[in-house]
């Protein structure tokens, strides 16, 4: 007896396994491809965290379009790299490296000022960077929230010094990468969006937290920009297989979810494809204020995301604590 229950045991991981490599075929069967032989010649691209994942997938994909695609990245060295590989396997020329670390105001600052001096036309901004979070709070030089910093505040603010130039660009396109994990939001604090009481502080919540942050900014942006030419959009590229889990601190997201991913979640190219769908695809040219994921209009999963004067709110408290400038606004 004792033989049969510690053979039942044993083949419990065995069984999770197999089921989780089930669910992945299926899941990955659903997901949604980017059909079109759209060209990008004569068109500049701006990708956030393109040095690995869906972002590095996305640029392979627009340089292989033609389109002259700038990697703004931290790492250079690594960004380099892979910009060079890139190069070699689409046959591009036109793959640009600028360094921005989205945790870092001043970064984005500077960032945005020689894209300003050097860049006459800016036709898709596609705002991909982002962490899965410390497993302790971490404020940046700036007071901010290390995952807030990076996955909201410093695209909120890189998206604003831009906006001049991707309206007179029009027509042009914002992607915000955003996650379904903003489900697991139902309530947002304005006045404590940096985690000031650290107790409130927790990696997955605070990660959840932004990517309902990135949905609301997207859906302000959207109304801010109605009749400019520049459409706004949010997605959710799925459970991806990348360095954003293992990379993070916290025991939820760098062990369980980066078990998950490696099992049952999308490769980095599946990924990649809603961004790459809403960046070129004339079928959503004209499509403004929505949420996608697998390729398509989808539904968000909390209704907050969904509060206009939620998201005007956060929009507000941006503006201050990024310490947003007159001449910087451009709405």
């Amino acid at each position: 007896m004792v033989g049969i229950v510690s053979g039942v045991v044993a083949a419990v991981p065995l069984v999770i396994v197999a089921m989780l490599v089930m669910f992945g075929w299926v899941y990955r069967l659903r997901s949604g491809q980017a059909n079109t032989s759209v060209s990008l010649k004569g068109k500049t691209i701006i990708v956030t965290g393109a040095s690995a994942g869906i972002g590095k997938e996305t640029v392979r994909d627009l340089a292989r379009r033609g389109g002259r695609v700038i990697m703004a990245c931290r790492n250079l060295q690594k960004a380099s790299k892979v910009a060079s590989e890139i190069e070699a396997s689409t046959g591009s020329k036109s793959v640009v490296v600028r360094e921005l670390d989205t945790s870092s105001l001043s970064s984005v600052r500077s960032f945005a000022a020689r894209i300003l001096a050097e860049e006459r036309r800016l036709d898709v901004l596609v705002l991909n960077a982002g962490i899965g979070g410390p497993a302790e709070r971490v404020l940046t030089p700036d007071g901010l929230e290390l995952t807030m910093a990076t996955n909201h505040f410093g695209h909120f603010l890189l998206a604003n010094l831009l906006l001049g130039l991707l309206k007179d660009s029009q027509p042009s396109r914002v992607v915000v990468v955003a996650s379904m994990a903003h489900a697991g939001v139902k309530s947002l604090d304005i006045e404590n969006l940096n985690f000031k009481r650290e107790e409130s502080f927790k990696t997955v919540r605070a990660y959840r937290q932004t990517k309902a942050c990135n949905i609301l900014f997207a859906r302000q942006l959207t109304a801010m920009l109605k009749d400019s030419g520049v459409v706004v959009n949010s997605v959710c590229p799925g459970l991806v297989c990348t360095e954003l889990f293992a990379k993070s601190n916290g025991l939820f997201t760098k062990y369980f979810l980066n078990f998950v991913s490696h099992l049952a979640g999308k490769t980095p190219v599946e990924g990649a494809q809603t961004i790459i769908h809403l960046a070129v695809s004339e079928d959503t040219a004209t499509i403004s204020g929505k949420f996608f994921r697998n390729c398509k209009v989808d539904k968000v999963g909390c209704d907050l995301v969904l509060d206009d004067g939620m998201a005007k709110k956060l929009w507000e408290a941006s503006e201050i604590l990024v310490g947003l400038q007159p001449d910087e606004r451009h709405y």
